[in-house]
């Protein structure tokens, strides 16, 4: 109870970064592990914890989004699904997950028994998938320490890697491939011929758990992002008195938060960092820690698990979802999990000249 005379005020949090953002239906009973669009067109597709694969198409006009449910598939006994991504060509997702498979989608087709096609296998869950363009290879990163790739005509491995630990996130840009593993441990590749080529196996500067990773746009570089509520900048090629950096990030006061997810913009190579704090982040990294934030929102409701820019880059999806930073404590069943779509204006998005 308030004192006679005085003037209680609450403060409510918003559930998205912005009241017009879209909040795209149909978002899934579980958490949200992956978000990633198809590089040809605006369709965004979804994993979730609930083993669900799931698919909208985004539509955008001055500014006003709406996304429309398009199809699902799952993976076998509805097993958590943890990764995806799409073939250069938009026309297949590729996805890993708990039931230890990597499976294939072809947008438009309805598999069996709704479930995507098997083209692989771990011994472990498939914590990470990406697509190899040059080789037309799919590659998949296990809790297993593996390392595979794949061709989607048959179900034997084209090839393996040892890893040194568990493999956490993996990320590919044209010729580069990045995989960040346990044991703080990051191995970079160039999979532009044949066959993969190692260039460096680094340790990561950051001091706690790796969580995520993303390539450059421009293939010159990576960002990493921890638990300790930090992101790490590394360049392939330097000058000689410039260094690689990394910063402090989603943290509020003595308490630092997990990077959840890191994306890139393609046209102005602006970097998004999303975490446990609730918070979406704008980054211009500049050149040789010479980084710039343009835009931090408020935070909202619930942690982010995971975001991405479309290829045009004038859409930024984020889910809103138990990220399991704190445990299974801290899960509160029956939790809304959700996904929105922001329109990006450049004001929010392209770096400020003469101002760092």
């Amino acid at each position: 109870m308030s004192p006679f005379g005085s003037v209680t005020t609450t403060t409510t949090v918003a559930n998205s970064i912005a009241p017009n953002d879209c909040n795209v239906p149909h978002a899934g009973s579980d958490g949200i592990s992956s978000l990633n669009w198809s590089p040809t067109a605006n369709f965004l597709v979804s994993t979730n914890w609930d083993g669900g694969i799931r698919c909208w198409e985004v539509q955008e006009r001055s500014g006003d989004v709406q996304a429309n449910p398009k199809a699902q598939v799952n993976h076998e006994s509805q097993s958590p699904v943890l990764d995806c991504c799409f073939s250069p060509d938009g026309s297949t997702v590729f996805s890993g997950g708990g039931d230890k498979a990597v499976r294939m989608w072809r947008l438009g087709q309805n598999p069996p028994n709704g479930v995507a096609q098997q083209i692989g296998v771990h011994d472990a869950p498939v914590k990470s998938v990406g697509f190899l363009p040059a080789s037309s290879l799919v590659v998949s990163g296990g809790w297993d320490r593996k390392l595979k790739f794949w061709d989607t005509r048959s179900n034997a491995p084209v090839g393996t890697l040892d890893m040194p630990d568990k493999v956490y996130d993996l990320d590919v840009r044209g010729n580069l491939m990045v995989v960040i593993t346990g044991s703080q441990r990051m191995m970079i590749y160039d999979v532009g011929g044949g066959q993969p080529v190692l260039v460096a196996n680094k340790e990561s500067p950051l001091r706690y758990q790796s969580r995520c990773v993303a390539c450059f746009p421009d293939q010159t570089g990576f960002a990493t992002g921890g638990i300790e509520g930090r992101v790490g900048v590394q360049y392939l090629q330097k000058p000689s008195n410039k260094g690689n950096y990394a910063f402090k990030c989603h943290r509020k006061e003595r308490d630092a938060f997990s990077v959840n997810g890191i994306a890139f913009q393609n046209k102005y190579g602006t970097v998004a960092t999303v975490g446990s704090d609730s918070v979406v982040a704008f980054w211009d990294l500049g050149k040789y820690n010479n980084r710039q934030r343009l835009k931090e929102f408020k935070p909202i409701q619930r942690s982010i698990s995971c975001a991405s820019f479309n290829t045009q880059g004038d859409l930024f999806a984020y889910a809103s979802s138990y990220d399991w930073s704190k445990g299974s404590g801290y899960h509160v069943p029956g939790s809304p999990n959700e996904i929105y779509v922001h329109y990006t204006p450049e004001i929010e998005i392209k770096p400020r000249k003469g101002k760092r």
